[in-house]
């Protein structure tokens, strides 16, 4: 698939898979014309990249990722497990947050609903 192919699967730019593939996150051949050539199994990689990067994890720096990403179970350095446990704890009190937000605010719509007395 070609980059603009991959672009469009992902909903990332051309720019960041060119970024992407020079830090070695991602991988292509050439085609006889020049054209980067992706693997099918790039869209994944693509959107497992951005999801990293969108919980949060942008303060992790490529060479702390690619290892993460990489490497077989056995051999990984804890550090990507380590972050998305930390990113599911932060949301669940996000979670938890706005729930108790949700139920505030039904209880004053209830409240506002409720014919006045007289």
């Amino acid at each position: 698939m070609l980059i603009g192919e991959l672009a469009d699967a992902t909903g990332v730019s051309a720019r960041s898979l060119r970024y992407y593939e020079e830090q070695g996150l991602i991988r292509s051949v050439r085609t006889a014309g020049g054209w980067r050539d992706f693997d099918a199994d790039t869209v994944e990689r693509v959107v497992l990249i951005q999801h990293l990067f969108a919980a949060g994890l942008c303060s992790v720096t490529i060479g702390e990722l690619l290892p993460c990403l990489e490497a077989p179970p056995e051999e990984r350095t804890g550090t990507l497990e380590v972050l998305l446990a930390e990113q599911v704890e932060r949301l669940e009190a996000k979670r938890r947050d706005i729930e108790r937000e949700l139920d505030i605010l039904q209880t004053l719509r209830r409240d506002v609903s409720l014919p006045a007395a007289r």
